[in-house]
């Protein structure tokens, strides 16, 4: 019988800890023999998270675009090709935060006129502290996509519970239940979970993600929902598409309320000066990542912001790893943040 490589899908919003998890469920599959691959979508130019992985773990990157809109017709493909280059045991697909993951099914549905997959899980990570905040107000696309992601899941990691109360623990997971009451739920702190609890396949689940096509083309997807109604949802989202000349500073928009900015140092910088201009960044600026090289420590940096939140891990990437960080957020501006950039830069080579 030819084999049906299984596909895992990790959804969740910026900063809701999806990187953390990937990383541990390729661990996991390494210790159990198994040869993962990882399909990796940022709406930056520069994926980081791809860089971080490493070289010995298959992964195809997917940037410039969310998998559910600008490149979603390149996602069959790249499934695809890493099946035929690599033969994986198992994919993983990490889309960026601000994809819809129903969108997501649909296009990796697609690889499967090619080949022989089989979607096992839609996995969607929650910030419990950040959907907490955003459920004060109950407004606003980043509110409604957050929903999208939870009704949509097959399985929920409620992420960052040490964030929030013991009251808080109890609204969120109410929240989480009332929006999908199939999927099971799993409380964790920095992903720590039992990943074959997660993985396990439950005859119970009433909502089943599962595409299993044939070389032929002949469709055998199910998508089956006993309450369609708490999986049916719009996508309200704006389309642009732009033409992308890369090597420069890089602003994207495909999602009209989330946008992004790359940028690339010439050379390293001060660690209290970069921190210093985070902790100034508007709220409006609410995820930021990169790879940094400190000129006061001669050490090279992952740098992960989320939600007033940043964090430094030393790191040791392998090949020619640029000096980049990646800002993404809500209509902030990009000028005053360049000249902010630039000024840190000027400040360091002066000292």
């Amino acid at each position: 019988m030819e084999h049906v490589t299984p596909i895992y899908i990790l959804s969740g919003f910026l900063g809701s800890g999806k990187t953390t998890l990937l990383s541990r469920l390729i661990t996991s599959f390494k210790q159990q023999g198994l040869r993962p691959a990882i399909v990796m979508n940022e709406i930056g130019e520069v994926n980081i998270e791809g860089l971080v992985v490493g070289e010995e773990v298959p992964t195809a990157e997917m940037l410039s675009g969310c998998i559910c809109c600008t490149i979603r017709s390149d996602l069959s493909s790249e499934i695809a090709m890493l099946i035929q280059r690599e033969q994986p045991d198992v994919i993983v697909i990490e889309a960026t935060g601000i994809a819809n993951p129903m969108e997501i099914l649909d296009a990796a549905a697609e690889a499967s006129l090619y080949m022989r997959i089989d979607v096992k899980k839609l996995i969607t990570v929650v910030d419990a502290a950040h959907l907490l905040h955003l459920n004060i107000e109950q407004k606003g696309k980043t509110y409604r996509l957050m929903q999208e992601q939870i009704r949509a899941a097959s399985a929920l990691v409620l992420n960052k519970m040490d964030q929030v109360t013991d009251q808080g623990r109890e609204t969120v997971q109410q929240l989480v239940e009332r929006w999908n009451p199939y999927a099971p739920i799993m409380p964790a702190v920095r992903c720590d979970i039992k990943l074959e609890d997660l993985l396990q396949s439950d005859p119970k689940d009433r909502v089943e993600h599962s595409i299993v096509h044939n070389r032929e083309g002949r469709d055998a997807y199910e998508h089956t929902d006993k309450n369609k109604q708490a999986n049916s949802h719009e996508h309200d989202h704006s389309h642009e598409h732009h033409t992308h000349n890369h090597g420069q500073t890089h602003d994207h928009g495909s999602h009209d309320h989330v946008m992004s900015y790359t940028y690339y140092f010439s050379h390293a910088v001060n660690s209290v000066e970069f921190e210093r201009l985070i902790a100034g960044l508007p709220r409006d600026v609410y995820r930021a990542k990169g790879i940094l090289t400190f000129s006061d420590t001669n050490s090279r940096f992952l740098f992960q912001y989320a939600f007033r939140v940043s964090d430094f891990m030393k790191i040791t990437p392998q090949g020619q790893v640029p000096d980049v960080v990646v800002f993404i957020g809500e209509h902030f501006q990009k000028s005053l943040l360049r000249e902010q950039l630039e000024t840190l830069e000027g400040k360091t080579s002066r000292a």
